[in-house]
């Protein structure tokens, strides 16, 4: 089972959460006219009784092709996921159906975009392929458990466009 990547769009990943990206033009021009601020990029959602908090992740460089095994979601929040350097990262993530995660979808990101994973989406482990392996991620934290694996019977191989 083959899973192509595909460029990360913000049509092709909406049903999956944000595309985080200083795309077109800002919303509002700020700190002295030298600042574009695109605003409120990303649908945040804690859950009750959990807070927003930034953490930062350091993740092992990846290679395609690579084997992917698993996916987890967060029944109790969304998460951010914005690198810390120019380079791209896997992001993998599955429709829901009944429960378990449908056939994946794997995207590629282009220089200077992060995504943001709607609560409860299926996604894959955050797999850097360049840089330094930096992220700065916003998620939910609380004390009720928030991760829930799925393991593929059958691992899926993916590979570049």
């Amino acid at each position: 089972m083959i899973l192509r990547t595909e460029p990360l769009t913000a049509d092709a990943f909406a049903p999956f959460g944000d595309v985080l990206e200083a795309a077109g033009d800002p919303d509002k021009i700020i700190n002295q006219g030298l600042c574009g601020r695109y605003h409120d990029r990303a649908r945040l959602d804690f859950g009750p009784g959990g807070r927003a908090g930034i953490s930062v992740f350091k993740a092992e460089l990846r290679s395609l092709p690579l084997e992917l095994a698993m996916v987890e979601r967060h029944p109790e929040g969304s998460q951010a996921f914005l690198p810390l350097d120019r380079e791209p990262f896997l992001v993998i993530t599955a429709p829901d159906e009944g429960g378990q995660p449908g056939i994946p979808r794997t995207f590629l990101t282009a220089p200077g975009q992060g995504v943001n994973f709607l609560r409860n989406t299926w996604h894959g482990v955050l797999t850097p392929l360049a840089g330094n392996g930096l992220f700065g991620v916003i998620d939910r934290i609380g004390d009720t458990p928030n991760l829930q694996e799925f393991w593929f019977e059958q691992p899926y191989r993916v590979t570049s466009v």
